[in-house]
């Protein structure tokens, strides 16, 4: 066979599949460049341009100091998605070039060229997803000429920017669209803006411009976001004929809830692409149901999965035990402490196990177990005080998540993996299990959970039991013994 030269052999780049010249004018600032992003809002405004329903594109700010939006740009904003799944009961596998990105920013190494997006009067939109532990206040100087670490602090120096650029009119104003898992997300951003307004004197005039002319929309959204497929990636490179470094896979299925005035459902047409997009002016019922079935489910059985030996969602749910957990731990004890409708609740739990099933989803449990204590907050805490609300006891599953928790964040009971967290957060494991009455410790971080969760009636015995049940026995076999506990 006739060897090929190297330009011939080279994989074309993902650039050369799009013209740069035909991206829309910036209208959106994107706080975050991961994987939920691009296969959720993003895919959702591409979508809506594909429509011509819309006409925007997003400038990406990476929100820690290390990202991706360097490859990003790299890519000229470009990368593939592939949505695969059921659907009306029909198999889906499908891929497309997304183009609703222009570029990113990293305020870290440039931050006067952030600054500058907040000059341009296309601006209208901000999305955010910075984790559930991004929307919080950390009292902070006001930035001269340097990037502040936090999320809201950011924003606040980018929205004085804004204001004084255009003198606060209410042309000038903002919609915000945060996607972090947090209750009344649009509500928590708005607080920690004017808190950062009034550590810095930013002024009544500031004030009144957020408060009339800005609109903090609280949201919820829903969609399995596994990331890079890094097992099927050459095989989809092949197919493509191109290069692309950050492809992304996602499930077909998506949801987002807007909590706020339909009317501007106009300037956010989702509607008008197809979209499963739903405006209320109650978003608790749906949030409920979904942090406390997909969300919590994941929370308080990955890290249990992962110390057990399984490294995806797929695997965990085919696991003879730790698929059985899962079941168990939703449909005993998740389901049971939702005050809602029982029935209506587990048809969505039957689904949402249909989901963690999806067999083109690589789940990576590492990739879940992103800020676990901030996420078992809010994901799991609230359901183990309801259900020792209603039934008089400890669910013995949620409390062996939390003894899962503690001992994932030692760092070395599986071999390759390291807690990826908050710096202040892996510290005070650290001190922690060196002090040698960890489960107190942990327990009674009040900063972590909003209260002394040593005072739950037999919960820190429960979960001192789970944790030296782990330790003795591993995972594996001590949620085995839990199972058969709770079956006898």
């Amino acid at each position: 066979m006739d060897k090929r030269n190297d330009e011939e052999m080279r994989m074309k780049r993902i650039d050369t599949q799009f013209n740069p010249a035909s991206v829309p004018p910036e209208r959106v600032l994107q706080f975050g460049e991961g994987n939920f992003l691009r296969a959720f809002i993003d895919w959702m405004f591409h979508r809506m341009n594909e429509s011509g329903v819309f006409g925007g594109s997003a400038v990406v700010v990476q929100p820690l100091d290390n990202g991706l939006v360097d490859l990003l740009n790299e890519q000229n904003g470009l990368y593939t998605l592939y949505l695969r799944g059921i659907l009306h009961g029909e198999e889906v596998n499908e891929h497309e070039l997304i183009t609703s990105l222009s570029r990113g920013l990293n305020p870290y190494t440039d931050w006067e060229a952030y600054l500058e997006t907040a000059c341009n009067p296309d601006m209208r939109f901000v999305v955010s997803n910075t984790t559930e532990a991004g929307i919080a206040y950390t009292p902070v100087a006001m930035p001269e000429g340097t990037c502040p670490a936090s999320f809201p602090a950011k924003l606040t120096a980018w929205l004085a920017e804004r204001f004084n650029t255009f003198g606060g009119t209410a042309e000038s104003g903002m919609i915000f669209l945060p996607c972090e898992l947090i209750n009344h997300n649009g509500a928590a951003l708005k607080a920690n803006v004017l808190k950062h307004s009034k550590d810095w004197k930013l002024g009544d005039g500031f004030d009144r411009w957020i408060e009339a002319d800005c609109v903090f929309l609280s949201t919820l959204v829903d969609r399995i976001v596994p990331g890079y497929p890094r097992d099927e990636v050459d095989a989809m490179t092949a197919g493509l004929g191109y290069e692309d470094r950050l492809i992304c896979a996602a499930e077909i299925f998506h949801l987002l809830v807007i909590e706020g005035p339909e009317e501007l459902k106009a300037e956010l047409p989702f509607h008008k692409a197809g979209l499963n997009v739903v405006w209320t002016d109650d978003m608790q019922p749906y949030r409920t149901r979904k942090v406390g079935i997909l969300n919590g489910a994941h929370t308080a059985s990955v890290l249990a999965a992962f110390l057990g030996g399984v490294d995806t969602v797929g695997q965990m749910m085919d696991d003879p035990v730790f698929g059985a957990y899962v079941q168990s731990v939703v449909f005993n004890e998740l389901a049971p402490a939702l005050p809602m409708d029982q029935e209506e609740v587990k048809t969505f739990a039957t689904a949402v196990m249909e989901r963690f099933q999806n067999p083109y989803i690589r789940h990576e449990l590492l990739s879940i177990s992103l800020n676990s204590v901030a996420k078992w907050t809010v994901r799991v805490l609230p359901a183990v005080k309801s259900y020792m609300d209603q039934f008089g006891e400890v669910p013995p599953l949620l409390s062996f998540s939390l003894a899962a928790l503690i001992a994932f964040y030692k760092g070395d009971l599986r071999t390759g993996y390291t807690p990826n967290d908050d710096p202040a957060v892996l510290d005070a494991f650290n001190a922690a299990w060196a002090d040698g009455d960890v489960v107190v410790d942990v327990l009674k971080k009040t900063e972590w959970w909003g209260e002394d969760l040593t005072l739950l009636p037999g919960f820190e015995l429960d979960v001192s039991k789970a944790l030296g049940q782990i330790m003795l026995l591993g995972a594996r076999a001590a949620v085995k013994g839990r199972l058969a506990d709770e079956n006898a």
